[in-house]
Formats: structure tokens, C-alpha cells, sequence
């Protein structure tokens, strides 16, 4: 599998809507590929946000309207049903600001709701650059001066950094770190220099510094490819990740749960974090017989690729709690089910179609502007949701679909 590259600070910063190759996956598939078709395209949710005219009141990374909030700088790492939620939590205020402007309000398929949201979710998978002073303190601080050299500073032990002005991708750095860490830490060792940890920004502000400083250019075209969520299910496996590490529920139980919410990584956090364990894992491995792999950097991409998207669905909804839910939040004061509850919507039993999280918040966005209009219109009356009832809401009403 070749090599693939991400490029040099300045162009990180410009790759906020180039997500071509990230394609989003049920945490399911670890074990085995699931039905249907899973995958949502950020890309084609990229095209669905300028062409239902998202882009004239909301800008990604001060690229677009200022009506409503910037989404390229909201909090980061939302779950698909946190971005449901707050889709839905604020569609009346959206509404009359579309109203207000003359926006047409677009009707959305499944299709298009799931890239959408996926396009949302990647916003922040790649870093902003990195602050280049405090990088130039980490070099030292961090003792890497001691061994690596940058230009004709620092030490000839290990290799020049000076390469990482061509391929300072992050994901290259996670795979020379992985691969070379254990040799790396036996030298650090016999030298009595303390492995260092990187938290927060630092390896990140640490990458800036080193490419600022290098010598050689670039040459040659610049790729900016992700890396694939559905191969790196299978590097995953082939690999045997999953010998110590689950993935929602499914896989060995040595380390966390990769799945686990509110734990997703940036591409330079993931590469620090991938560091800062390495002593922890390949102790692990070698005690259970397992060789240590190495992995190329497409290999490394795609893996990243696949441990960002299983955040995505994270946090799957219980239908009992749903059904709950449903009567909690007040909506079969509007809608019955199974011919109890609200006369003045529809019987949510015979509904059709919402047989997937992304069709129950296409129908939710296409038929608001009913609720709109109706009872439920003024905003202080709307019915809000967390994600978590977002979640098992939607859980009750696929469940439903597909009895």
C-alpha cells in the first residue's frame, strides 16, 4: 500500500472542505462488513451544504455567510446524533432567518441529510497549523535536539528531521513513531534521556517548528488523502488491533474501547497519543506473543480514518428508552402511535421510510416547517433534545421501520 501525504502547515490549513477519501462507517463492520450501505461521503456533503444554500447564512472557517455561526468553529468532535440534535434544537430560529431573508427552505433525501452531517463531522479532522515558537522551545525541551538535526543543529544520532518540509504529514510522523519507538526508547534509555510525552498541541506545534526550519522544498504535486474508514477496518483486523483493543463492544478488552465517546482524535493528536502509549502496548504485546507491527503510511491513514468514524456512532440509542422518550417530550400530544395519542400529525407506526438514522432527520427537516406553522411554532415551545434522545428516539423509530 503506498505512501500518502498530507502536506505542510499552510496547506493544512486550507484542507477544511477536501475530505474526499473519509468515508464514515457503523463501528459494526469491525467484525464483520454489515448490510446496506453504511458509508457517508463528506465530500457530497461539502457540495449538499452550497447547493441547499447552507453556505448563505452559515461559513466553514470564515468561508461563507454570517447570519448564523461559523460551523468550521464549533465545538469539536459531534457525534452524529449531537449534530441531529442541534440541527433539530434550532431549526425555528433557522426558519425564520430563512423566512426573513427570502431563503427558499430546501427539502433534503436521507442520502443528502447523512453526507451533510458526515461533512460536518469531519470539519475538524485535520489540524490548524501549529504555533512555530513554541515548537522551536518543545525541540529542546523535549530532548529531541539531542539525537535529531534540524539544518546543522542538533544531534547525529538519529536521523535529519530535515525531510519533514516534504512529508510533514502527521500521519507520517504516527507511522515513523510507531515503527521506530521502540528502538527509539531502548537508545533514549541507554543514554538515561527520558522518553518525552506530547500533550495537548504539542507534537503539533512541534511539526510547525521542524518545517519551518528545514531545507528542502517541496517538489512535486501535493496529495491530500485521508485515508480510507472501511480499509482501515481491515487493517484493523489484519493487524490485529483488535487482539487488545474493542470497537464498540466487539474485540479484546487489554486496552480501551477505541469506540468510546468523546475520546475521537485529530489526525496530530492521534499521532501524539500513538506515542505516548507505545511503551504501555508493545509491553502488552510482547507478553501475549504478538509481534509488533509495522505499518505504512497509507496504512497508518486509513487506520485513522477508521478510528475517527467509529466515533461517529458512538452513542447508540436504546428504542425502549426512545419509545419513553417519545411520550416524555410531548410528541404524541401531535402525533398518535398505533392509533394512540395526537390526532393532528401522523400515526409514527405507519410512518415509512425512517429505517436509518439519516432518513428520521431528513423527515424531521422536511416536515418541521409544519411543526413550524402549527401548535408547536413559537420557539419557546419547541421540544428540545440531547443527543442521547436524539439518539434513542431514533433507535425507536428504526425499529419500528423495520418491523
Amino acid at each position: 500500500m503506498e505512501d500518502r501525504l498530507y502536506g505542510r502547515p499552510a496547506a493544512r490549513a486550507r484542507v477544511g472542505l477536501i475530505t474526499a477519501a473519509l468515508l464514515l462507517t457503523y463501528p459494526q463492520a469491525v467484525g464483520a462488513q454489515a448490510g446496506g450501505d453504511l458509508t457517508q461521503n463528506p465530500l457530497a456533503g461539502a457540495q449538499v451544504f452550497g447547493a441547499k444554500g447552507c453556505v448563505k447564512c452559515h461559513a466553514v472557517n470564515g468561508l461563507g455567510g454570517t447570519v448564523g455561526p461559523d460551523l468550521g468553529r464549533i465545538a469539536r468532535r459531534r457525534s452524529f446524533h449531537e449534530l441531529a440534535a442541534t440541527m433539530w434544537n434550532h431549526l425555528p430560529e433557522m426558519g425564520a432567518r430563512m423566512l426573513e431573508y427570502g431563503i427558499e427552505r430546501p427539502q433534503m433525501s436521507p442520502r443528502e441529510a447523512a453526507d451533510l452531517i458526515a461533512f460536518l463531522f469531519t470539519l475538524d479532522y485535520f489540524d490548524a497549523p501549529g504555533d512555530v515558537e513554541v515548537g522551536q522551545r518543545l525541540f529542546t525541551e523535549k530532548k529531541c535536539v539531542v539525537c535529531h538535526q534540524v539544518g546543522v543543529y542538533g544531534g547525529v544520532i538519529g536521523p535529519s528531521l530535515d525531510h519533514l518540509s516534504q512529508f510533514g504529514s502527521p500521519i507520517l510522523v504516527a507511522t515513523a513513531m510507531w515503527n521506530h519507538g521502540p528502538a527509539m526508547s531502548e537508545l533514549m534509555r541507554a543514554r538515561g534521556i527520558e522518553r518525552p510525552t506530547f500533550g495537548d498541541t504539542e507534537l503539533n506545534d512541534l511539526i510547525s517548528y521542524l518545517e519551518t526550519v528545514s531545507a528542502a522544498p517541496l517538489d512535486g504535486p501535493l496529495y491530500v488523502l485521508p485515508g480510507s474508514a472501511e480499509e482501515g477496518r481491515v487493517v484493523f483486523i489484519e493487524r490485529q488491533c483488535r487482539e487488545c483493543h474493542a470497537v464498540g463492544g466487539v474485540g479484546g478488552r487489554v486496552g480501551p474501547d477505541l469506540a468510546t465517546r468523546g475520546d475521537t482524535r485529530g489526525l496530530t493528536e492521534f499521532a501524539a497519543a500513538m506515542w505516548n502509549k507505545a511503551p504501555a502496548m508493545t509491553e502488552a504485546m510482547r507478553a501475549r506473543g504478538t509481534d509488533i507491527p509495522q505499518l505504512g503510511g497509507g496504512e497508518m491513514a486509513d487506520l485513522v480514518a477508521y478510528l475517527y468514524s467509529v466515533q461517529y456512532f458512538a452513542d447508540a440509542g436504546d428504542p425502549n428508552v426512545g419509545h419513553r422518550a417519545l411520550a416524555a417530550k410531548g410528541c404524541l400530544r401531535c402525533h398518535s402511535l398505533n392509533g394512540t395519542g395526537g390526532e393532528d400529525a401522523s400515526d409514527l407506526a405507519q410512518a415509512v421510510g425512517l429505517d436509518s438514522p439519516a432518513a428520521v432527520i431528513a423527515s424531521l427537516w422536511n416536515h418541521s416547517i409544519l411543526m413550524e406553522t402549527g401548535d408547536a411554532g413559537p420557539e419557546a415551545d419547541w421540544v428540545r433534545l440531547d443527543p442521547e434522545e436524539m439518539a434513542d428516539i431514533m433507535a425507536f423509530l428504526e425499529a419500528m421501520a423495520g418491523r
